[in-house]
């Protein structure tokens, strides 16, 4: 196919030796199927801020790292460099954050490089060589739902005791190879620690994953690992050792409704954007 624009330069340093073909165009970045030498890859291009539709992103940039003062200044102020400071901070967010979570043993691609906006990584594929499906394409049968749930229960739990969090998980975000389930898409990682909305984004992501297993293995439904794995972090007693039983007893006398407000709006803003996301997915 015809190179893209932003996969030239790439190609013209070595670094992409043909574009096989367009994988999928999404909500904040295009992914194109490449070859790099003897190795099928893939090319993730990230949009533009202006081309990009991820709802709250400052939410999720809360508590990231800026290099300095001026920086921050600038960004707070959204002038043109500042705003070229939260592109450079989105785009290497997912690098940083796969990276990180590489070395803690979290099933996620292999990353290569980021030039320009384009990060080259592993092309996730199943036995037969093939692009490997999302979750959401994926039946299973109660005993198969049960065991990727507890790998993914332990995936979360290195990603939270890493110090990060996915931040937008679903069925949607997770490949299924011949191993099991493989985590992407990580430009919103949120920081665990520094982050003010991290623990009800944490909880949305552990119960989408409840919510999707659970309609193969309704027994699910009735564990509280979001909580359980919370409550051990705050007290600094997660490890990536941490034996897991889905079962939480809430001690807390007096009900906060804020916060359950809050997460009812959240699981309903999470609802709208799933059925959105089916329906693009149907669209391409």
């Amino acid at each position: 196919m015809k190179i893209p624009k932003r996969l030239q330069p790439l190609v013209d340093d070595g670094l992409i030796d043909a574009v096989v073909s367009r994988l999928m165009s999404g909500k904040e970045a295009d992914v194109f199927i490449v070859r790099c030498g003897d190795h099928i890859r893939c090319a993730k291009v990230y949009k533009d801020a202006v081309k990009r539709s991820f709802k709250k992103a400052a939410q999720y940039q809360e508590g990231r790292k800026v290099r300095g003062g001026r920086q921050a200044r600038a960004m707070g102020k959204r002038s043109s460099y500042g705003r070229q400071l939260e592109e450079e901070i989105w785009q290497t967010a997912e690098v940083d954050a796969l990276s990180r979570l590489n070395e803690a043993g979290v099933r996620v691609p292999d990353t290569y490089c980021c030039v320009d906006g384009v990060l080259l990584m592993e092309l996730v594929s199943d036995e037969s060589g093939d692009v490997a499906p999302q979750l959401g394409h994926v039946s299973m049968s109660e005993d198969e739902a049960l065991k990727q749930h507890k790998e993914m229960m332990h995936n979360i739990m290195l990603m939270l005791c890493a110090g990060i969090i996915h931040g937008d998980l679903s069925e949607f975000n997770v490949l299924v190879d011949d191993k099991g389930p493989v985590i992407i898409d990580l430009p919103q990682a949120v920081n665990a620690s520094a982050n003010n909305s991290a623990e009800a984004m944490f909880a949305r992501d552990v119960n989408n994953m409840r919510r999707y297993y659970s309609e193969f293995a309704p027994e699910l439904l009735n564990t509280q690992y979001a909580k359980e794995m919370w409550a051990l972090f705050e007290e600094a007693k997660l490890t990536p050792n941490s034996i897991l039983t889905g079962e939480f007893e809430d001690d807390s006398e007096e009900a906060d409704v804020d916060s359950v407000l809050d997460e009812i709006q959240a699981a309903a803003d999470e609802e709208q954007e799933r059925l959105a996301r089916i329906n693009f997915s149907d669209e391409e």
